[in-house]
């Protein structure tokens, strides 16, 4: 699944704010995968940093802002019948600043890390999550046939942890 002129990418970011022993998703509520439980995130904005892009999607979508947020890995997704790879870069956000307010793209919520809810997440989330709630950094690629089935996958940990 490697980029090459014949599979350009998108970049995007993906921001999960982690408070141990919760975690502060989104319900999708139009758009690319409406209906899940989500993180925060979307595309990188010419002129702005994948980092500044994650602080601003994060405003956006729950109305909050945080004190820290650190890289937790990298997710590349192949959807067969497109032939653009996204590239998400995937964040811890911590220390919240503000309330989490509904957006008209999300309705974020937290949960508690034992009830997380995977059945109504993306697939690919069961396998990378556990990498991300350790606290261990990771690379993850994800091949599906549409929206929903998973034909190929791999997760892998990068030397060291991120907290």
């Amino acid at each position: 699944m490697a980029w090459t002129p014949d599979h350009p990418k998108k970049i995007l970011t993906l921001c999960l704010v982690h408070e141990s022993p919760r975690i502060l998703l989104g319900m999708k509520k139009k758009g690319f995968g409406a209906g899940r439980w989500n993180g925060f995130g979307g595309k990188v904005e010419p002129g702005e940093t994948i980092l500044e892009a994650a602080h601003r999607e994060l405003r956006e979508e729950a109305g909050i802002g945080v004190m820290l947020m650190e890289p937790a890995g990298t997710l590349t997704f192949e959807f067969v019948s497109d032939p653009v790879l996204l590239e998400v870069h995937v964040f811890r956000g911590s220390n919240v600043v503000g309330e989490p307010t509904e957006s008209d793209e999300m309705k974020p919520q937290w949960f508690d890390e034992a009830e997380i809810p995977y059945g109504l997440m993306w697939k690919d989330d069961e396998h990378w999550f556990p990498y991300f709630l350790r606290g261990e950094a990771f690379d993850g690629e994800f091949t599906f046939d549409g929206e929903q089935k998973i034909l190929d996958w791999s997760v892998t940990p990068r030397a060291g942890t991120i907290r």
